[in-house]
């Protein structure tokens, strides 16, 4: 039994029915203390780690030349923002985790990889060994094995600590996207830099177009592998079912991150190179593109079906989930919030991304993927009381939108 918006009994018809009497109270909207602490640690750490890398390329490239290249690197990095807000406008994940895996990657995961590097060096060094491979093993095993494991580690994190997040493979990518973002923003920085002073302007131009016009979206590519396992494993897995099912994404991103950098060795003309960027890497970039428009159309079909589970006992009006749950009817409802004051449009926006999220949230309970109750607190699992929650959400937002 359930609530509907007249204060009603009404029952679900479900498998997994919503809690049985919610206490009504008034709804939640802000994050638990731990992690708001969380998050605020991990976004003042990603910017110390951002600062750090930024000083350590000054030391050879000079802060002339850091800030020139900082401002190029700002062009692919943009590209891929609007890319990622167009993918995340189905379900806007908040911003404050957005920022902690743009830092991540641009912070963490550099340092990371730097740390592991020298340390190799070092040990390479001592032993007087010698590297076997040389460049070939550096570009090829040793960083995609090192950089996806510290973007795949940043994205388990998230995963952690925001884990109502986490609703499917779309979730999973837009946080693995902005990570991917960061990193190779701060990577840019340091490959435009060394082509400058390597080969004047026109070394950096070429870079630029190769790295900043051609191949924008390549570390992307690669951790998106790994956000996409882990928002599936989110959905459908448990317990250890999600450490498989990000083995199985992690070590995707792996072997398409050496592919592209393999290429580089084993292809040594301009016109082989052309060639596999043509025929490998463009249709990879577009089938991706495929399939985020096929996983938007998914969660749309989703989203109409779990919310008339709701409309079907009176919490929503067949005409609510036109509005709430299609592209075509929240294309109509900011439209007309637009012409309202601004707490209406707000009001109507939250309503949409609550909408959602309860959409999330109930697909969760009727297939047996629900979030347990927290360990020592006996009672409804943690969706049922989240589903509660934004049930009282939604009444606030309407009656807002309402006047």
């Amino acid at each position: 039994m359930t609530l509907d918006p007249t204060g009603r009994s009404a029952a679900v018809p479900a498998q997994d029915a919503p809690i049985s009497s919610p206490v009504w109270s008034a709804p939640v909207r802000r994050a638990s203390t731990v992690t708001v602490v969380l998050t605020s640690i991990g976004i003042v750490v990603g910017a110390l780690a951002v600062i750090l890398v930024l000083v350590y390329m000054a030391t050879f490239l000079g802060a002339a030349a850091v800030g020139i290249c900082l401002v190029l690197a700002l062009v692919p990095l943009t590209l891929v923002v609007l890319a990622v807000r167009w993918v995340d406008r189905w379900e806007p994940e908040p911003r404050p985790a957005l920022w902690f895996a743009f830092l991540w990657g641009a912070g963490v995961s550099i340092v990371t990889a730097l740390i592991f590097d020298l340390g190799l060096q070092i040990v390479i060094a001592v032993s007087g060994a010698g590297s076997p491979g040389g460049d070939f093993m550096s570009a090829v095993v040793q960083a995609p094995l090192v950089e996806e494991a510290a973007k795949g580690f940043g994205l388990l994190l998230l995963f952690w600590i925001i884990r109502g997040q986490f609703n499917g493979p779309i979730d999973g990518v837009v946080y693995a996207a902005m990570i991917a973002a960061g990193f190779a923003f701060s990577e840019n920085i340091q490959y435009f830099g060394l082509a400058m002073l390597e080969g004047g302007l026109g070394t950096l131009g070429v870079t630029f177009l190769l790295r900043g016009v051609l191949s924008p979206f390549a570390h992307v590519l690669f951790t998106a592998c790994t956000g996409f396992a882990l928002g599936l494993a989110a959905r459908r897995a448990s317990g250890s079912g999600y450490l498989g099912s990000v083995l199985i994404g992690f070590v995707a991103a792996v072997l398409l991150h050496a592919l592209w950098n393999g290429a580089f060795f084993f292809l040594t003309t301009n016109e082989s190179l052309v060639g596999y960027y043509f025929l490998v890497q463009v249709p990879m970039f577009l089938g991706a593109i495929l399939t985020m428009i096929l996983l938007r159309r998914h969660e749309e079909k989703l989203t109409v079906q779990r919310l008339g589970d709701y409309a079907a006992v009176g919490w929503f009006t067949p005409a609510e989930v036109e509005m709430l749950a299609t592209t075509r009817g929240r294309r109509q409802a900011r439209a007309w919030a637009h012409s309202q004051p601004p707490a209406r449009r707000l009001a109507m926006n939250r309503f949409i991304v609550d909408a959602t999220r309860l959409a999330s949230v109930r697909h969760r309970l009727v297939s047996g993927h629900s979030r347990p109750a927290r360990p020592g607190r006996p009672g409804p699992s943690a969706d049922h009381i989240e589903e509660a929650r934004l049930l009282g959400l939604l009444a606030a937002d309407r009656a807002e939108v309402l006047g």
